[in-house]
């Protein structure tokens, strides 16, 4: 397994990040727990979650995915072994439920959410705290044509960069990160990093895979040049690029056929595209799914890729991706694509 650099401190995180947000709703505990013993054994350090998860989120669910996680920490002994990265949810995603639905990122708000997340996780300390969306009004999701609301309510950034200075001093998060943010929220945390000096992101969790390169649009040369790199969320488009939904496929207990809602995969020239892909994939010998996750552990603006499984198949599937090196011909098959396909889902 490679090891990357997390932004601009002395942590190491695997290529690979192991996903969770399945767990508590399509997966069970003892399937999680599975899953954190196999991906550690692999040479994985890395994990992502949520306050939010699972997905999708209830009141009823709310946390289960922190909560196994703590449970396995609190079995197995081995906090110390993981890189741990979680989220506050914000504004942007409507959580009645949580926190009576007050979720700006401003100190109090954010205190009692960490506090909330410390307990279920049962550990004293986050590695990595990230912002789960904006607390302001921004395209998401694949909109385009932003348009600014005069009268929209937002906590000021500075305010909340002083609320997690106050809570890193503290001794409960180590660094914090964004996602779902855009090159302008971005370099606004960044300028008051550092004229404030007050702490700095040190990653960006956004989407991206072969049907949605639009990080590298504006967000890439930002990772690479302020070391602020993409931890990139959906590299299989919700199991779009493997392929099993082509032709009208509703494979049984996969994520798209139980949840209708997700569309965001389906648009537009979708089919063609990932058509194009399993089949340049199929030419030349490769699973669909491990060349799809290869090409995004490929990026030089990537610190890690977060994959996600149901199955302990898939999960093997996903980890021996870290192993594949793309060649030089297949990598040009892949952009002839995207010049075809050019962002089908962004």
């Amino acid at each position: 397994m490679q090891y990357r650099q997390l932004g601009r401190t002395d942590l190491k995180v695997s290529k690979i990040c192991l996903g969770t947000m399945t767990w508590a709703e399509q997966n069970t505990q003892e399937e999680a727990f599975e899953q954190m013993d196999a991906a550690l054994d692999y040479g994985v350090n890395f994990f992502d979650t949520a306050e939010l998860y699972p997905v999708p989120p209830s009141a009823n669910t709310y946390g289960g995915t922190e909560t196994i996680i703590g449970n396995w920490f609190a079995q197995r002994g081995q906090r110390d072994q993981v890189i741990l990265a979680t989220k506050v949810v914000g504004p942007m995603i409507k959580s009645p439920h949580i926190r009576d639905g007050q979720t700006r990122f401003n100190r109090a708000t954010i205190e009692e959410a960490v506090n909330g997340s410390l307990r279920r996780l049962k550990t004293d300390y986050i590695d990595l705290y990230q912002l789960h969306w904006p607390d302001r009004n921004v395209n998401k999701f694949g909109q385009l044509n932003y348009v600014h609301d005069s009268k929209e309510v937002s906590t000021p950034i500075l305010e909340t960069l002083e609320a997690l200075a106050g809570i890193q001093n503290s001794g409960k998060i180590r660094h914090f990160g964004l996602s779902n943010e855009t090159p302008w929220g971005t370099m606004r945390f960044l300028h008051y990093s550092e004229t404030q000096q007050l702490p700095r992101a040190v990653s960006i969790q956004n989407p991206y895979n072969l049907l949605n390169r639009t990080f590298e649009i504006g967000l890439a040369e930002i990772a690479h040049r302020e070391q602020v790199g993409l931890l990139a969320y959906s590299p299989l488009a919700f199991g779009a690029l493997s392929g099993k939904y082509l032709q009208g496929n509703q494979p049984e207990n996969a994520r798209l056929t139980l949840y209708s809602r997700f569309v965001r995969y389906k648009k537009g020239h979708a089919e063609n595209a990932i058509q194009s892909y399993v089949d340049l994939a199929q030419v030349n010998g490769l699973d669909p799914t491990q060349m799809a996750l290869a090409y995004v552990n490929s990026r030089h603006f990537l610190t890690s890729n977060i994959i996600g499984a149901t199955s302990m198949e898939q999960l093997k599937t996903n980890l021996i991706s870290s192993e594949l090196e793309l060649s030089e011909e297949l990598l040009e098959g892949i952009e002839k694509i995207h010049g075809r396909y050019t962002n089908p889902c962004p």
